[in-house]
């Protein structure tokens, strides 16, 4: 192939060619860069030659046209894939409502709207408007948080993690924190309880087995060096049979009988909706939970709260004012935009259920077989009207809430199973996968299934038409 080398065109050559120009025009590139771009291609090319990797079938046809056409090919692509985002759309027909791997909570319109607006603007982030004196971003939502919680203060970091670490770090350093065994949980990306409290500088004191922890295991273990009883919610698994756990109002009584001693409760993914109520999981109410003694509750903004990625931190002023004194609080604040989602949020909350409508996690969770029915039925009768070459079938199967929450709880819902005639399974979800937009599907027994519980009637039109492409 070395003989193929004296075809390749200079790069004076390439800047002349009109195809040099339009894609200049196309992609709103300087001519610097797409020279540059070019030379990268042309240099991949000439590697291949001189070692002999070039495979081409017709070689009879290799010329400086042919290579005019495949460096400006390649060239194209490139600079097409660079000119996209890495953050795309997905639509989620998995059925799992706070899909890790996809982001967790979507937010609602009106949680996008006002980040739109902080976004765009200068806002009141660290301003009191009234007084005209500088405020503290502290103060954006803590006011919203303690109506929701009925907390004493409130403050907010950029993840429960963090939450966790300000927590053990500003209020238990060199003093012993007594957990359970059964509570020393790893969750998502290797996050070991351990771990981060020996990060923390707090000596972690395990009490009780894995599977029963009995109270006077926490008395027993209390010092004059105790500073702390932490009770970890173990939302991403649970643990039946012979078991036993000490509930949060039986640590508060103990705490209680001490001086100084905190009781702390990291709730994990934390809810202000009783999801009880509606015959949903148990997981335990941030309210109640604070009712019931906890000195101090934390929790995430983006599992079932259904808000942005955030740790927020509720319980008695005086430590809330000495975590937000902190020198960590700067370092593990948010930013505007986060506070302008959660803020939103929390509001939702505050005005009631109707608001509540609005925030996409809980709408997802809450949704009706019924409602679910409805778009499968449609998303069938429009497949059904622009191919035949699938075949879909409308069954009844079980959602998961997902993000580590809410482990045992299937949630009935409706899904089309599809298959394609000439495609496997693994061939179609991935053709589905890279479809603008992306669509993201379970699979099993040869068949691709789509669960509406996670896909609203506006991306059902869009499937449709990504579904009518592929056939």
């Amino acid at each position: 192939m070395k003989k193929y080398l004296r075809y390749l065109p200079p790069i004076h050559e390439l800047q002349k060619s009109p195809i040099f120009d339009r894609i200049v025009q196309k992609y709103g590139m300087t001519r610097s860069r797409l020279t540059n771009i070019c030379q990268e291609e042309l240099d991949k090319i000439r590697k291949q030659l001189l070692q002999n990797e070039w495979v081409e079938t017709d070689q009879n046809h290799i010329n400086k046209q042919y290579w005019m056409n495949e460096i400006f090919r390649r060239v194209e692509q490139k600079v097409e894939q660079q000119s996209e985002y890495y953050l795309k759309k997905i639509i989620n027909a998995t059925g799992t409502i706070l899909h890790t791997n996809l982001g967790r909570a979507r937010l609602g319109n009106k949680q996008i709207e006002h980040i739109v607006k902080v976004a765009a603007n200068y806002s009141n982030l660290e301003y009191k408007i009234a007084e005209g004196k500088r405020g503290s971003r502290h103060e954006i939502i803590e006011n919203l948080i303690q109506k929701v919680t009925n907390a004493e203060a409130a403050m907010v970091v950029n993840n429960n993690a963090a939450a966790v670490y300000l927590i053990l770090r500003a209020l238990a350093q060199d003093k012993e924190v007594i957990v359970s065994r059964g509570q020393l949980v790893e969750i998502g990306g290797s996050f070991r309880i351990s771990a981060i409290m020996e990060e923390s500088g707090a000596k972690l004191v395990e009490v009780g087995t894995t599977n029963k922890t009995h109270l006077a295991d926490y008395e027993k273990a209390i010092t004059t060096e105790t500073a702390m009883i932490m009770k970890v919610h173990t939302s991403n698994f649970k643990v039946i049979g012979f078991t036993k756990s000490v509930g949060t109002r039986e640590l508060a009584e103990l705490k209680n009988k001490y001086d100084n001693l905190i009781f702390y409760e990291d709730l994990g993914s934390g809810v202000l909706y009783n999801f009880k109520n509606d015959g949903i999981g148990d997981e335990p109410v941030v309210k109640d939970v604070l009712a019931m003694g906890a000195d101090l509750v934390s929790f995430s903004g983006d599992k079932l709260l259904g808000g942005p990625q955030a740790g927020i931190i509720a319980g008695k002023w005086e430590l809330i004012e000495k975590l937000k004194k902190h020198q960590l609080a700067r370092v593990l604040r948010v930013d505007k935009l986060t506070l302008a989602a959660l803020e939103a949020t929390l509001k939702a909350y505050w005005m009631g259920e109707d608001e509540l409508k609005e925030i996409p996690t809980l709408r997802d969770i809450l949704q009706s077989e019924e409602e679910i029915m409805k778009k499968a039925l449609k998303f069938q009768h429009h497949i059904m009207e622009i191919s035949d070459q699938y075949t879909i079938t409308i069954e009844k199967d079980y959602s998961q809430v997902g993000g580590g929450t809410m482990p045992d709880v299937k949630l009935p819902t409706i899904v089309a199973t599809i298959a394609h005639r000439t495609l496997s399974s693994e061939e179609l979800s991935l053709r589905l996968r890279l479809s603008k937009p992306s669509i993201v599907t379970r699979q099993k027994d040869e068949k691709i299934y789509l669960d509406f519980r996670t896909v609203t009637d506006d991306e059902l039109q869009e499937m449709v038409a990504v579904f009518q492409t592929i056939s």
